[in-house]
C-alpha cells in the first residue's frame, strides 16, 4: 500500500521533496494542500505536473470514511464509526460545548491494556494508527460538521502512549500553523499510566493537558481492574506524574471511573485524597459506562456526590463528567465491536 503523506511532519516532507530533486519549499506547499482537504495530487496545482505524478507513484492522500453516524437529539453529540483503508474500524465522538466543538479521537485499532470496564479492549489490539489516520478523524468529522473543531481529546480507542511516535507526529502536525493550527492547550492526551512514556512526554515540555486514568487509590484494587498497574504500580505512576508537573508546570487531570460496589466508597475517596493531595491536579469523576459484558454498573448520584465532597473538602478540585449523547450511547469501542462481530 502507498504511504499516506499526512503521516509525515513538514520536516519529513522536506526530506522527501529534496529526495525527488525538488526544493525544500515544496514541502510547505504539499503540507498546506493536505490540510486544506485535497483528495488527490491533481488538486495541488502549484506543484509541477511531473512532480505530482512521481508523488502519486509512491504516496497517497488517504482519508478515513464514515461508515455510520449517530446524532443525539438531546445535545447534538455525534458518534462516528470510521472505516480505514485496510477495512478496520475505529470510533470518534464529537461533542458540542459553549466554547465550541471538541472531538474525541482514537489512536489504535482496539487496545492491549485490558481495563476491565472498557469496551475498546475487547478483541485486543489490532494495530497502531498512523499520524495521518489520527488527524484524518479531525478532518473528516470537521468536514461532515461543516464547522471548525477547536478542541481535541485523545481518549478514544487505544492507549496513546502505546503509540508514542505516531501520536507525537500527530501533535506536531495538528498544531502546525500550516496545518489545522489547533493550539496545544486545546489538546488533552489520556493515558492509563505508562509511566516510562510519561517521563518521555514530560521531557518534550508540551503545553497539552495530560489526563491519567487512575480509577482506584491502591494497588490491589487498581491491579484488579487495570492490568497495567502490575507493570507500573501506583508508586511508580505517581512519581512519573510528579515529574511531569515539575517539568511542564502543567496541572494533571486524574480520571476516576466510579463503579458501584467496586471503588466508590468514602474510604476510597479519602485514600485517593491522601494519594494526590500534594499535587497540582484536578479529578474528573466518571460514572462508569454500562457495558454488557463487564457486569459493572455506575455509582448512584448520592455516592458520587459523597465521593466528590470528600475530595473538595480536602482541597482537591473535582467535577463529575456530564454524560454526552445518552440516547446514542455506547461506551467507546462498542460500535466497532458490533461492526466487526467482536461483541
Amino acid at each position: 500500500m502507498k504511504t499516506n503523506l499526512k503521516d509525515y511532519t513538514i520536516q519529513e516532507l522536506a526530506e522527501i521533496t529534496t529526495g525527488f530533486g525538488e526544493p525544500k519549499f515544496r514541502a510547505k506547499q504539499i503540507f498546506e494542500w493536505l490540510y486544506r482537504g485535497v483528495r488527490s495530487f491533481d488538486e495541488m496545482t502549484n506543484l509541477p505536473k511531473a512532480f505530482r505524478e512521481r508523488l502519486n507513484e509512491k504516496f497517497s492522500v488517504s482519508r478515513v470514511k464514515i461508515a455510520k453516524k449517530f446524532v443525539s437529539s438531546i445535545d447534538e453529540t455525534r458518534r462516528y464509526l470510521l472505516q480505514l483503508d485496510d477495512d478496520n474500524y475505529i470510533e470518534s465522538v464529537l461533542m458540542k460545548y459553549h466554547h465550541g466543538y471538541t472531538i474525541c479521537v482514537s489512536t489504535q485499532v482496539g487496545c492491549a491494556m485490558g481495563c476491565a470496564f472498557c469496551a475498546s479492549t475487547r478483541g485486543g489490539k489490532v494495530r497502531n494508527l498512523t499520524a495521518g489516520e489520527i488527524i484524518d478523524q479531525v478532518m473528516t468529522v470537521g468536514e461532515d460538521l461543516g464547522d471548525r473543531i477547536s478542541n481535541i481529546v485523545l481518549m478514544g480507542m487505544g492507549e496513546p502512549l502505546d503509540n508514542f511516535d505516531n501520536v507525537m507526529r500527530f501533535l506536531e502536525n495538528v498544531n502546525s500553523p500550516h496545518g489545522l493550527s489547533v493550539g496545544q492547550r486545546h489538546i488533552t492526551l489520556s493515558t492509563c499510566g505508562l509511566a516510562d512514556r510519561i517521563y518521555e512526554l514530560a521531557d518534550r515540555q508540551l503545553q497539552i493537558t495530560l489526563s491519567v486514568s487512575l480509577h482506584a487509590p491502591n494497588d490491589e484494587k487498581r491491579s484488579d481492574i487495570m492490568p497495567v498497574n502490575r507493570r507500573y504500580n501506583i508508586e511508580k505512576l505517581m512519581a512519573a506524574c510528579r515529574y511531569y508537573i515539575e517539568k511542564t508546570n502543567r496541572r494533571i487531570s486524574f480520571e476516576y471511573t466510579l463503579i458501584s460496589g467496586v471503588n466508590d466508597t468514602e474510604t476510597e475517596a479519602r485514600e485517593l485524597l491522601k494519594l494526590i493531595s500534594p499535587m497540582l491536579c484536578h479529578v474528573n469523576l466518571i460514572p462508569v459506562n454500562r457495558v454488557r459484558e463487564t457486569g459493572f454498573s455506575a455509582s448512584g448520584a448520592a455516592a458520587v456526590e459523597r465521593f466528590r465532597g470528600i475530595l473538595e473538602k480536602g482541597g482537591i478540585s473535582a467535577t463529575v463528567r456530564r454524560e454526552m449523547g445518552a440516547d446514542i450511547s455506547a461506551a467507546c469501542g462498542q460500535l466497532r465491536a458490533a461492526a466487526e462481530n467482536l461483541a
